[in-house]
């Protein structure tokens, strides 16, 4: 993989002016970027080759490019735990934005018991992956938009052998976010970390560190589940009524698995 950058989820973004004119800010470009994260998937490596991410105002028939986009082929199974890939951060004109479209080249696979499998991606291939946003972006503000791409919802085995990428991909907007983190203990492999208010389900995994981050989390009062992996012997914990608000991260501190 190339152009790989991870960083802490937890670096929540408020919302700032980076202009102190006191003109009208519709005249002002606003600053987007785009960063990609996953939730958990049951396979080993899932390789998804992103190529370009474009925007589409309300109204306007032609697309706009942000860039310069981060292209290369990312195994987004590495990108939970708080990790993530930066896929775009630039200056683009005020306005009302109804799309962002995530376009894939052809060199998408899946890892399954060490056996690699071609994904089939033909919508996404010709017009890119259409994620409805319908923000207004306004002058002089910076936004951050988190693509959470589901792993298991997103590939498709056919009767055949083959498989097919059909991405699933919650699309959230950072600023109106916020963030649950935490730790455990002891460490173990493969232990996950899932969020849910009963209708939205937000899923990551602890890191090496035990350590972990569920980003993008809409305001609301969620039921958080820690799940270790069954062969480690710990067992599972649940926490009630963890409240989350917009631009703030809500530390469940350190959670004992024993």
């Amino acid at each position: 993989m190339k152009n790989l950058m991870k960083f802490l989820a937890c670096v929540m973004l408020l919302g700032f002016t980076f202009s102190c004119s006191d003109d009208d800010n519709s005249a002002e470009p606003a600053r987007m970027s785009v960063r990609l994260v996953d939730m958990p998937g049951d396979y080993e490596n899932v390789f998804i080759d992103v190529q370009d991410v474009v925007v589409k105002y309300e109204g306007e028939d032609d697309e706009t490019v942000i860039g310069p986009v981060n292209t290369g082929i990312y195994d987004v199974l590495e990108l939970t735990g708080g990790a993530s890939v930066l896929l775009v951060d630039d200056e683009l004109p005020a306005g009302r934005i109804s799309q962002i479209r995530l376009i894939l080249g052809e060199n998408n696979s899946v890892v399954i018991d060490g056996q690699s499998y071609d994904l089939d991606t033909p919508s996404a291939q010709q017009s890119g992956l259409k994620l409805n946003l319908n923000e207004d972006l306004e002058g002089g503000i910076f936004y951050e938009f988190v693509l959470d791409f589901d792993a298991d919802k997103s590939i498709v085995e056919r009767g055949n052998g083959t498989y097919s990428l059909q991405p699933v991909i919650r699309a959230e907007l950072v600023a109106e976010t916020g963030a649950i983190a935490g730790s455990i203990t002891p460490i173990t492999a493969q232990t996950m970390v899932t969020a849910t208010d009963g209708v939205t389900d937000i899923t990551t995994f602890a890191d090496d560190a035990g350590n972990y981050v569920l980003s993008g989390v809409p305001d609301g009062t969620y039921t958080v589940t820690i799940t270790p992996d069954p062969a480690s012997g710990l067992q599972t914990v649940t926490i009630l009524d963890v409240d989350v608000v917009s631009g703030q991260i809500t530390d469940l501190g350190s959670s004992d698995l024993n």
